[in-house]
């Protein structure tokens, strides 16, 4: 069993001159109107990572806590400034499973072992609100760390202060209690943890790192290339390395059944071979198709679960449409049985798919494409041109598939032909938010046209499946011996929306395919 909650917490340290001062009074700031007292108490911990420091890499921290009223197991991930979900489970002699299914996409099938030792003497203060509900947690900690890996070394001491809101507490307490705390001699932590500052700080090699008496240290590369300087190369990896970073980023929160999470890991996937096909003349496609097929597996089995959560919606939401009176038979019953059935199934497969080795693989060969890339020569040049040839023919590929989706009569095959012009319409998209660096807002203003596209063509084909999705319906409700009438109605209703849809794309695409626009990526 693990518990999960949102910390929100900043950390600061005390200048030599106010060092172990203690918590400074901060009654009367905000709704602050009073201190009370929570006494002290011993924490320790053993944090655990990768040898190579994966966790840490990333922001992450794990580790095993005795002491205190949550002393067990816990994992912390980023969300934002001074946010951080915290994922706990109960004190064991091992990692709990759970937990490390949630770093499973960082650490892969490398050793978790303990990385350093943290005790902390904690003073602990609760500022409270006229009615004594608590509004944050102040504390002052004197630690002392050990690293433990590759070797135990000599311990450091500091003492860190923390001010931790309550569970559903303003951030806007945090910035009024800044100034009171800066004239008490505290300032902001430049570490994110203790666990990054005892890194730091126990460090072999820490003196060895530092500059020589005046030098600078060198620059590190920009991650993306910006301006006339731009290369293709650099532009294509900076995309590519982002949506790799959001597949391993957003793995816990897909485990963890977040909202949306399943949605964006399944949109990286697919930004990701999208530029992999897109970008054919600066990516070897014989390191990037075999890649691109192991994408397009996952997107499909990520598409189970977020398919069935979109075609659940869209049959509700037109059944909420519906007068009560022509909603004959059990039909939000039925439908509820058939989603959860669905889903059950669903989210099973998808979480033995990230359990699985050819998951697992697929995310050593992202990384072994980075640290190598395909680079063909075209990538050395200019981005400018040749990320516009591939944004403009993706474009052509789109602007042939819809032409004769048009032409075409109305039929199961001119669905198919509307279905791939979709799909075509989402990597000319792609491949215009990729081009971003090199052709600035002319590829923001072309991608989001790309989307109006996508989108009219998705809410057809969306049509499409979920009329297939109403039939099965009815079948299963008339051997229920149950009335299929408000399915049938459904189902017309879909089909007059989606000839609707039919109508409205010559006038849309006469205005995405106007000259001007085209023109517009070339200045």
């Amino acid at each position: 069993m693990v518990d999960m909650m949102r910390e929100i917490e900043r950390k600061y340290e005390a200048s030599e001159a106010t060092k172990d001062g203690g918590v400074p009074d901060l009654t009367g700031i905000g709704a602050v109107a009073g201190m009370t007292d929570r006494g002290m108490v011993t924490l320790d911990a053993t944090y655990y990572d990768t040898p190579c420091r994966r966790l840490a890499a990333d922001g992450i921290t794990l580790r095993r806590r005795t002491g205190g009223g949550d002393e067990g197991w816990h994992l912390k991930l980023p969300v934002g400034a001074d946010t951080r979900d915290e994922i706990r489970a109960p004190l064991s002699d091992t990692l709990p499973g759970k937990l490390a299914a949630l770093v499973r996409s960082r650490v892969r099938s490398t050793e978790l072992v303990p990385l350093v030792h943290l005790l902390s003497e904690r003073d602990v203060k609760h500022l409270v609100d006229a009615d004594g509900a608590l509004l944050a947690e102040v504390s002052a900690d004197r630690v002392t760390a050990r690293r433990l890996a590759p070797e135990t070394g000599e311990p450091v001491r500091w003492t860190e202060y923390e001010v931790e809101l309550a569970e559903g507490g303003d951030p806007a307490l945090l910035d009024a209690l800044e100034p009171r705390l800066a004239s008490a001699g505290l300032r902001r932590s430049a570490a994110p943890s203790k666990l990054a500052r005892a890194l730091a700080e126990t460090d072999p090699a820490r003196s060895a790192k530092k500059p020589a008496q005046g030098k600078k240290p060198a620059k590190k590369p920009a991650e993306d290339t910006k301006g006339a300087k731009a290369t293709a190369g650099d532009v294509v990896l900076g995309y590519v390395r982002r949506q790799i970073t959001a597949i391993v980023t957003l793995d816990p929160a897909v485990r963890l059944d977040t909202f949306d999470s399943v949605h964006r890991m399944r949109v990286a996937t697919r930004r990701l071979r999208s530029a992999f096909r897109s970008y054919r003349k600066v990516l070897d496609r014989t390191v990037t198709d075999p890649i691109g097929a192991e994408l397009k597996w996952l997107a499909a089995e990520l598409g189970i679960d977020r398919d069935r959560e979109v075609l659940t919606a869209r049959i509700e939401e037109r059944l909420a449409e519906v007068p009560v009176e022509l909603r004959l038979g059990p039909v939000a019953a039925r439908l509820r049985i058939w989603s959860e059935a669905r889903r059950k199934g669903s989210r099973g497969r998808l979480i033995e798919v990230l359990d699985g080795e050819r998951y697992l693989a697929l995310l050593d060969r992202l990384d072994a494409l980075l640290a190598d890339p395909p680079l063909r020569p075209a990538a050395a040049s200019p981005a400018g041109e040749v990320i516009l040839k591939a944004v403009l023919r993706d474009y052509q590929r789109l602007a042939d598939r819809v032409e004769t989706g048009l032409h075409a009569p109305a039929s199961p095959d001119r669905d198919t032909i509307l279905h791939e012009a979709r799909k075509d319409a989402k990597r000319a998209r792609y491949a215009a938010e990729a081009a971003r660096p090199a052709l600035g807002k002319p590829a923001k203003r072309f991608a989001k046209l790309m989307t109006g596209v996508q989108e009219l063509l998705g809410d057809h084909q969306d049509s499409v499946v979920a009329r297939d999705a109403l039939r099965e319906l009815a079948v299963q409700s008339h051997a229920a011996g149950e009335s299929a009438f408000t399915y049938g109605l459904l189902h017309g209703r879909e089909e007059a929306l989606a000839a609707a849809r039919e109508r409205e794309l010559p006038g849309l695409w006469a205005e995405v395919s106007s000259p001007g626009h085209r023109a517009a990526l070339r200045r």
